[in-house]
This record gives structure tokens, C-alpha cells and sequence, in this order.
């Protein structure tokens, strides 16, 4: 097939026809020279998202000179507008973005006017950034705006009508209604710009920002070039639908970028987002093999050290990027060492390296998120809840900042607010079951503290079914606190549905001791006070003796199993215990039930 993967629309037209395969990658050499001329065209315009296209052209062997592909043609108003357009591309790239703009006013050449337009755009960010980064914290940097992003959107709107943007400037254009909160018109504009030029990835990644959920992005015209599985594989990343991402990538190793870094660093992004811990850890030390000098993604590198508790190579991690560039890319830099204190229980001082961060580059998510966590151990709420809102605002599909707004709300005692929130955050996690229609009885998010935070919130509304039915998922989806069950088990008693509560607590009683370490909130003790009675009123001594024993070894139920044996002593030798199936399936009721082996709680060690 024939594909234009440099067309662009307007007078002047910028043509490089090359074959190109869709799905099977099968003309590595002519991909290669795309990629090559791709590279070129983002530089001569001042774009940074050329660097993806350089790892990805790194990862494919080299070409033989004579197959190298030929520089841009110039046509005549290039020509005429080349004086003025290389003397403001050196002012450009000093970040003298209002001088540059200065001389390339009136040239007519597609190039210098997309030049012109962005310098005016950076020109406006440069300039919020500097009125907000001495006056302002980053909690406040929401309320400044860039003030030339409506005169941009007036200009570029007028040649847009007219047909006059090429590909680069209708992406331009897609950021300007972006940043103005145009979500609907930006991605028509995103899409028609990627049309015009589907070789151009930052138009992929902007467009990426603003796909929501897995309908719209179906939804979406797409071009039909092989870039186009790069993108499915990000959004699948970015959708939680991490096992089609992980299928993409690997089709894509396969196709020949096996030696790409940056695929490898979204399959360990991929495994970070299912919480497959040492797989991405293992990926990202690869990684850090391969190119020791990378910055990229090692703010993630850094989450997972923290989540481990790898305080030595966390501090390595932190030192050693310092190293490698102290000037240039000092917003990773304090997010590695705000881990780094907040790892240490230092949080006043995380969260002062976090708003640091925050202050040279506002759209940080995971600084935004990490901050609110820090203000929750710090009990600001009020600022917690401001960070969070934050990262929201910069990435809606951040389930992580809609489960600590759940939190931030419940310890305020707000439960329709957090229950709001905890139902956003496990909507993001399930996201890859919603589009196959299985929403909930095969949804395995292997979240159990997002279900159990949900249960509470439906708990204290008085939605007992619906509690239950999210602690019990929980306990099946593997809970990594241990306390479903617990709660599970006192919400059956408060109801008086003692068989379930007996259930419940026998489970949570195997569950404990399985792990072969106690839990600083087990609540053994409690549980063997509720079976012991149990037992009792059903005259089951034997059982009840037993647990009553157990009880002993608890300081805070020594007292109730010393007198729960007296009681069974005076009994014992008048009745004849029954024999029964202690185990038979509970009464029918929102909770699944299962039968398990007798509790033999001579075989537990507490």
C-alpha cells in the first residue's frame, strides 16, 4: 500500500511518498528513512518530541549511505524567508522566544509561520511561569494563564477555516484549544493534523492526553500508518488494558525494534501500572544498563524503590541522576530526592522538594500526587485535597488521585463525597473489563484496598448489600491488608447474622496465621471471643473449649476465655454434645459462601 506519511494541506505542501506497512512492519529500510526525515522536520521547527522518533530510528540498523533520504526541498518563499527564518531559529533556541517572533512577523513561508506562532505560545508560558514561580505556590499556579493563548486561537482559527494549516501548525493549534479547556475541538483538530502528517508523534501524545475511555477512543479516524500501533500500545498503557498494551509492544518487538529502550520502558511502566513490582523493576535496571544516562521514566524507576523500601538504591537513584545533569532537568531531580525523604518519614521536607518540582514544571502528575500523600501523613487535609485536585486536572484517568481525594474525604467524615471519588478511582482500575461488557463478576483489578475503602464508604451510608458485596471482593481478589474478612465478619454481627459472622471470622482466623506473621491490626483475639460463643450457644463445647483456650493467650480476651470455660464446665458433664456439620452452607444472603475444612485451632501458633 501507498501511504503519505508527510502530507500536509495548504499552498504549500511538503510530499515524501514512501510504502509503508500497517500492522506487519514489513520495510524496516523505508520506516527507517521515514523516521530519519520525521526527525528532521520536528528540529528545523524547535519540536522535542523528535527524540522518541531518534530512539526508535536508533533501534533499526543503519542505512547505507546511498539509501540516506534527501534533504527538504526548498520552495521560492522558503527561500526568500531563509535569512530571517535561520537568524530567528538561533534566538529561538536561546528561549528568546519574543525576539524570534520579531523577525519572522510577516514572512509567508509555512515553516517560519509555524515557527512564528510557537514562539509566541512558548513566549506566553515562559511568561506564566515566571509571574507564578516567586510569587506563587504551585497549589495556585492553576489561576495564571498563558494571556496569548485567545489572540493564537483567533489567528490560527481564521487560516484554519481558510485551509491554510500545514500539519505541524494544525497541532499548534490543537494545543491552543487544549490549553483554553476546548477538549472536544482539540481532538477534531488532533486528528486532522495527524492526517496531514502522521509521522509527527507529539500530535499522538497530545491526543493521548484528551482520550478518555476505551469507546472514544474507537471512536477516533485514524490514520492507517504503522505509527499507529506505537499510540495503541500508549493508550492501552494509559486505559489500564495493560494486557493488549504488553500483546502491542511485543508484536512490536517482533516487528524488529527489539533493541528499542523506549519500548521497553513502557512494558516496565506497564508492569509498574498492575503493580508487578520486581518485573518493572527488573525492566528498569535493564533499562538503566542499556542507557545509564536516561531520565526519562525514572521518576517511575524511583516510585518503585520507595514502594520496596529500597532505601540505598533509592538514595543511588537520586544521587546518581543529580550527577548526570544538575542544570537541565532539576524537576526529576527533586522528585527523586522528595522520595527519597518521604521514604525516611521526613514529609515536611518531601513535600517541600515536591513543590519544587511543581514550580518548574505545573503539569508533573505524579509530583501533584505524591504531594497530596504527603500532606495526608502531615494531616492537611486542605492541601491534600488542592494536590489532588491538581493531578486530576492534569490526567483524569490518575485513579491514584481520585483514591486520595476518597481517603482525604473520609477522614473528614464526608462519606457521599468520598464514595463519589472511590467509585471514580476503581472505575479507572476495572477499565479493561468495561469495554468487554464484564463489568463487575470478572472484574479482578487485584486492588483490595480501593474494594475495602469502598465497602466502608457504602457502610456508613447504610448500604449493607453493597458493602458486603465489596468486601467480599476483596477477600477474592487476593486482600493484601488482611482486613476484609474482619469487616466483613462485624457487619454480620451488627446484623445478627451469626452463621455468616462465624464464617467470616473462621476465614479470617486461616487467613491470618497462613501468613506465618502477625499483623499489627489482627484482630485474632476478636474473632476467637465471637467463635467461642458461637460455639457455645449452638453446644458445640468441644469447639467452644477450644477457643476459649485460645482467648488465654490474648491479654484483651484472657478474661472472657477464663469465663467462657467455667460456663462450659458447668455444662459439660449434664449434656451430651451434638454431633453436626459445623460447616454447612450459611443462610442465603448478598455474601458467597464456601465450604471449608473444620478450624483445627490447635495447629495455629499465635
Amino acid at each position: 500500500m501507498i501511504w503519505n506519511c508527510f502530507a500536509t494541506t495548504g499552498p504549500v505542501c511538503l510530499v515524501v511518498t514512501v510504502s509503508t506497512m500497517n500492522s506487519s512492519f514489513g520495510d524496516l529500510l523505508q520506516i527507517k528513512k521515514q523516521l530519519i526525515s520525521v526527525i528532521s522536520l520536528c528540529k528545523e521547527r524547535g519540536l522535542l518530541h523528535s527524540a522518541k522518533a531518534s530512539e526508535l530510528a536508533f533501534a533499526l540498523d543503519p542505512l547505507p549511505k546511498d539509501e540516506l533520504p534527501p534533504t527538504s526541498p526548498l520552495t521560492e518563499e522558503d527561500a526568500q524567508d531563509l535569512d530571517a527564518l535561520t537568524l530567528a531559529k538561533s534566538y529561538f533556541d536561546l528561549k528568546e522566544y519574543d525576539r524570534a517572533a520579531y523577525f519572522l512577523k510577516g514572512c509567508r513561508s509555512q515553516k517560519a509561520y509555524f515557527l512564528y506562532m510557537y514562539s509566541r505560545y512558548l513566549s506566553g508560558e515562559k511568561k506564566k511561569d515566571d509571574e507564578t514561580v516567586d510569587s506563587l505556590g504551585p497549589l495556585e499556579k492553576g489561576q495564571v494563564r498563558n494571556e496569548a493563548l485567545r489572540e493564537l486561537r483567533v489567528e490560527l482559527s481564521k487560516k484554519h477555516t481558510a485551509g491554510e494549516l500545514d500539519g505541524f501548525t494544525l497541532y499548534l493549534y490543537g494545543v491552543v484549544l487544549r490549553k483554553l479547556d476546548l477538549p472536544k475541538e482539540a481532538v477534531d483538530v488532533f486528528v486532522e493534523g495527524i492526517h496531514a502528517l502522521p509521522l509527527h508523534w507529539g500530535a499522538w501524545l497530545e491526543l493521548s492526553n484528551l482520550v478518555t475511555n476505551i469507546e472514544m477512543l474507537k471512536s477516533l479516524s485514524l490514520p492507517d500508518c504503522w505509527i499507529k500501533d506505537f499510540f495503541m500500545a500508549h493508550m492501552y498503557t494509559e486505559l489500564q488494558m495493560i494486557k493488549e498494551a504488553l500483546q502491542k509492544y511485543q508484536n512490536l518487538i517482533e516487528a524488529g525494534f527489539s533493541k528499542s529502550t523506549y519500548i521497553i520502558s513502557q512494558i516496565a511502566v506497564a508492569y509498574h501500572n498492575i503493580r508487578d513490582i520486581d518485573q518493572a523493576l527488573a525492566l528498569f535496571n535493564e533499562l538503566r544498563e542499556q542507557d545509564p544516562y536516561r531520565i526519562d521514566n525514572m521518576d517511575t524507576f524511583s516510585n518503585l524503590l520507595y514502594v520496596k523500601s529500597m532505601k540505598p538504591e533509592l538514595s543511588y537513584l537520586a544521587h546518581n541522576l543529580v550527577e548526570i545533569d544538575k542544570g537541565h532537568r532539576l524537576q526529576e531531580d527533586v522528585t527523586y530526592a522528595s522520595n527519597y525523604y518521604s521514604l525516611r518519614s521526613q514529609h515536611e521536607k518531601a513535600a517541600l522538594y515536591f513543590q519544587r518540582a511543581l514550580k518548574l514544571n505545573p503539569r508533573c502528575l505524579g509530583a501533584w500526587t505524591l504531594m497530596g500523600h504527603e500532606y495526608m501523613e502531615m494531616k492537611n487535609t486542605s492541601a491534600a485535597i488542592q494536590a489532588y485536585r491538581h493531578a486530576i486536572e492534569v490526567n483524569k484517568r490518575d485513579y491514584r488521585a481520585w483514591y486520595g481525594l476518597g481517603q482525604t474525604y473520609e477522614i473528614l467524615k464526608m462519606p457521599f463525597y468520598c464514595l463519589y471519588y472511590y467509585r471514580k478511582a476503581h472505575q479507572l482500575r476495572k477499565l479493561i473489563h468495561i469495554y468487554k461488557h464484564l463489568l463487575f463478576f470478572f472484574l479482578r483489578p487485584n486492588d483490595s484496598r480501593m474494594l475495602v475503602a469502598l465497602g466502608e464508604s457504602y457502610e456508613k451510608l447504610s448500604q449493607q448489600a453493597e458493602a458486603k458485596k465489596c468486601y467480599w471482593r476483596a477477600y477474592s481478589v487476593g486482600d493484601v491488608e488482611k482486613m476484609a474478612l474482619l469487616k466483613l465478619a462485624k457487619l454480620h454481627e451488627q446484623l445478627n447474622e451469626s452463621d455468616d459472622a462465624a464464617q467470616c471470622y473462621m476465614l479470617y482466623i486461616q487467613d491470618i496465621f497462613s501468613c506465618g506473621e502477625q499483623l499489627e491490626h489482627a484482630e485474632v483475639s476478636t474473632a476467637l471471643r465471637y467463635l467461642g460463643q458461637y460455639y457455645f450457644k449452638n453446644k458445640l463445647y468441644d469447639e467452644a473449649s477450644l477457643c476459649a483456650q485460645r482467648c488465654c493467650d490474648y491479654n484483651d480476651a484472657r478474661e472472657e476465655g477464663k469465663a467462657l470455660l467455667r460456663q462450659i464446665s458447668q455444662v459439660r458433664d449434664q449434656i451430651e454434645t451434638p454431633s453436626a456439620d459445623l460447616f454447612a452452607p450459611l443462610s442465603n444472603n448478598n455474601t458467597p459462601v464456601r465450604r471449608v475444612s473444620p478450624l483445627n485451632l490447635i495447629s495455629f501458633t499465635p
